[in-house]
């Protein structure tokens, strides 16, 4: 079975639903990305809460160092924008887990802690109108209750908001004298996987407190479930063979290539134009 090329103008299907060169039209109900940006954020000083045990030990700390940080989940609402028809806000709430080392004294072995550090942001993105109310077979019941004719006023009428964000990048930390008698009140409820991933609530500081800077990528998008017609050639059926591992693990391991990068790092200037020695596999001995 030859591959055939997708884009090629010789074989796009006919109109009428006829098959033209193997091509035949299809329905698919697919997401349809209606407006999308990205970002490149660079988060200063953002607040790390830690649980009980752990704040006592920022408390006594003398410095802090950064190891590591990642994301645990995020918040994504959807609401229309008032007098801009088919724009819809996005309301995003990231949640980090930031691990610090943190110093008692000079010279002393630091103890790892993690916390949890939050962002919030709002972007502005087209997301189209939609008047329907969609119902499916694998779906629980949902009966709406309202009593408003706008379509907006029905959740399943918003886009579908997406985002996705890069492993987030440990810039720096420091810590902040914290003056207990004007307390930072968080007036929000905590998603449950957060409070069990740090195995209990975020308390208030004594002393000090950290602050972290943190640098991330995002790409946030607006979806909805369209219909559409696409050529189809075929069915993706496997072109080839599922081969078994073998059970010598050194014959595994006399497949696998010599690391040649690994020992002779490329110059970056000509990185692209290596010549194909420093790709191929190690050889050994001078060739002429």
């Amino acid at each position: 079975m030859s591959d055939v090329p997708f884009c090629s103008s010789e074989n796009a299907c006919t109109e009428g639903g006829e098959q033209t060169n193997g091509c035949e039209p299809v329905c698919i109900n697919v997401s349809r990305i209606y407006d999308s940006c990205g970002a490149k954020d660079c988060l200063s000083n953002l607040p790390v809460m830690f649980t009980e045990a752990n704040q006592k030990i920022i408390d006594g700390a003398c410095s802090v160092k950064i190891s590591n940080v990642r994301i645990i989940t995020s918040t994504v609402e959807v609401e229309p924008v008032a007098f801009h028809r088919g724009f819809y806000s996005v309301d995003m709430m990231y949640y980090f887990a930031v691990t610090v080392e943190a110093y008692t004294a000079a010279g002393a072995i630091p103890e790892t802690v993690t916390g949890l550090a939050m962002y919030g942001k709002r972007v502005v993105l087209y997301g189209g109108e939609g008047c329907v109310k969609s119902f499916s077979s694998d779906k629980d019941v949902v009966c709406d209750t309202s009593d408003s004719d706008c379509p907006c006023k029905y959740p399943y009428c918003l886009p579908r908001a997406t985002v996705q964000i890069s492993n987030p990048m440990a810039l720096s930390a420091n810590l902040q004298d914290y003056n207990n008698a004007n307390p930072i009140t968080v007036c929000r409820t905590f998603p449950t996987c957060v409070i069990d991933y740090l195995d209990g609530e975020p308390a208030q500081p004594e002393t000090q407190r950290v602050l972290v800077t943190i640098g991330i990528f995002t790409i946030t998008r607006l979806e909805r479930d369209v219909q559409i017609m696409i050529p189809s050639y075929d069915f993706c059926v496997p072109r080839k063979e599922c081969p078994s591992a073998p059970d010598d693990p050194c014959e595994v391991f006399s497949k696998i290539d010599f690391p040649t990068d690994s020992f002779f790092p490329p110059n970056a200037i000509h990185r692209g134009d290596r010549d194909s020695s420093h790709t191929s596999s190690f050889k050994c001995g001078c060739e002429n």
